[in-house]
Formats: structure tokens, sequence, C-alpha cells
């Protein structure tokens, strides 16, 4: 795995000498996304780029919105493909951070990945608080709300993310 910079990046798209995958979820890709962008979640990165025809002679570009993502992407590739991955340094904020244009951006609205994150990790905290109160039921519920996340993760499928996909604020308006 290499990385490069967003402008590096930019510069091999506008070329046609490279392809981007952008490996976050599709809400996220749905906010915004860079124009030259395919939407490929981490999670099925190994099954749906190892069936892309890609000749030879062109780069394939992974991108997340910071690059630990795209980082994971590289690596799951390079373990099955000896292609050359490259990865964003410093993913979609880099590439906006460079002044380079991206499709959907709306502001500072915040990702439905990282709702579920904030939500689920403040629940725990403040559960095990409570377990450490004296309160044992505090234990009990965070484990129950770890264990969803772990299946959410595992599956791809999340109730809480569900719930907020319908909520005002995330709603398109």
């Amino acid at each position: 795995m290499k990385t490069i910079t967003a402008h590096d990046a930019y510069d091999l798209l506008q070329s046609g000498k490279a392809v981007l995958i952008d490996v976050r979820e599709p809400d996220e890709f749905a906010q915004e996304h860079i124009a030259y962008a395919t939407s490929v979640p981490l999670g099925t990165v190994e099954q749906v780029v190892s069936g892309l025809k890609v000749p030879d002679d062109m780069n394939i570009i992974m991108q997340c919105m910071r690059g630990k993502r795209g980082e994971q992407a590289c690596c799951i590739m390079g373990a099955c493909d000896a292609r050359p991955y490259l990865n964003i340094d410093g993913g979609i904020e880099a590439w906006k951070a460079a002044g380079l244009p991206v499709i959907g951006a709306s502001g500072p609205k915040i990702s439905i990945f990282r709702q579920v994150q904030m939500i689920v990790g403040t629940l725990i905290l403040a559960l095990v608080l409570l377990g450490f109160a004296g309160l044992t039921f505090g234990f009990m519920l965070a484990g129950l709300f770890g264990g969803a996340l772990a299946f959410a993760g595992l599956t791809g499928w999340c109730g809480l993310a569900m719930v907020l996909r319908g909520m005002p604020w995330n709603r398109k308006r």
C-alpha cells in the first residue's frame, strides 16, 4: 500500500490513469463524495473490487473519511492481489481541504454511522458508570448494547441506524 496526496489522486483521476473506490458506508457516500468515486463499503471491498475489470496499467485508489478505512481496504486487497493499491492520505477531508470538488456537500450534517457511534458510546459509558455506582444492571445493559454493536458490525444490519435515517434532521430536504 502507498499513500498519495489528494492533488496526486486528482491528477491521476483527471488523466484517466486511476479509478477511485470510496469505502465509506452508503449513507456517508450519499451525503457527499468525490465525483470520480464508486461506492464500495469496506465490508464488501474484497468481493466487489476483485470482480472489477480494471486494466493492469490503471491505479486503484481507495478513499474514506480520513484515511484509516482506505488503508484497511488497501491491506485487504493487497493480501489477495499483487496490484499496488493507493490510499488518499487524509481521505475526503484532505481532498476538501485541498480545495478539490465534492458532490452533495450539505454542511455540518453528521453521518448516521457517526450518530450511532455517539449514541451507543454515550449509553455504554453511562451504563458502566451506573454499574460502578452499584447498580449491576448497568453492566448488563452495557453488555447488551456492546453485543448489538458487534452484531451490527458483523451483519451490516443496525436497527438504530434505521431509526436514525427516519429522523427529521437526517431526511433529505
